[in-house]
């Protein structure tokens, strides 16, 4: 890999250094995801012996065309650690992801591996979540409106995401579309996630807490500041 040009690839080559011979790696899905790929795949060449899991399609094409091989999420029992990107990271390490609509997987990875490590730059620290971005809600398609009146009774607002054209609805790999909602900052992140996860209908979304166990920030300055998770 040539010099690394930015904060999200000067980033994920520092998570890349973090894996160690025989570990079980889950590869995130992004941009930033994206060169994490790149700089696994060079280790690899120079002798790194990894196994690798995909967080989505997009992530396996990318895997197995720099000779990563991932294997099935049904092969597996355990991740040794999972690697991905956040579109926001709020105190505690409670993230806002799935702007690019790969939910499932991507928290399954999360909640499965024993480290889970978060690759941003400071633009994606924030004093919320939802301060920037809606919150992703994946929903089954017949039950879409149930599910929004429900978030509406928690005071939220949103609508059905578009896809990319702009000529239909965006629709994820499982076939489930993807309400962006809005609950403004009156409920906080730990009480709205277990509001969300008991709406039925509601096949995932977007705030992951308690998962993360190291956010790596790539700086202005060209370093990379690191948080980890506090010991219980």
């Amino acid at each position: 890999m040539s010099e690394p040009v930015n904060g999200k690839q000067r980033v994920a080559i520092h998570a890349a250094n973090q894996i160690e011979d025989g570990m079980i790696v889950g590869l995130g899905t992004g941009s930033t995801a994206n060169y994490f790929i790149e700089a696994l795949s060079l280790r690899k060449q120079q002798g790194l012996k990894i196994t690798t899991v995909a967080s989505s399609i997009v992530s396996t094409i990318k895997a197995q065309q720099l000779d990563l091989d991932p294997i099935s999420i049904d092969q597996l029992t355990h991740v040794d650690v999972y690697v991905d990107g956040a579109d926001e990271v709020a105190p505690e390490m409670i993230l806002l992801k799935g702007r690019g609509a790969d939910l499932v997987r991507e928290k399954l990875l999360a909640r499965a591996s024993e480290q889970f490590y978060v690759l941003v730059d400071e633009t994606k620290m924030v004093k919320r979540i939802g301060q920037n971005y809606p919150i992703p809600v994946e929903v089954m398609p017949f039950a879409w409106q149930l599910v929004l009146c429900s978030m509406k009774k928690l005071g939220g607002k949103g609508r059905l995401r578009a896809n990319a054209s702009g000529d239909g609805l965006a629709v994820t790999s499982y076939g489930s579309l993807v309400l962006d909602m809005d609950f403004g900052p009156t409920i906080g992140p730990q009480q709205l996630n277990a509001m969300l996860n008991g709406i039925p209908g509601a096949v995932e979304h977007g705030i992951f807490e308690g998962l993360a166990t190291a956010v790596f920030i790539a700086n202005d300055d060209e370093g990379i500041t690191e948080q980890w998770k506090q010991a219980s």
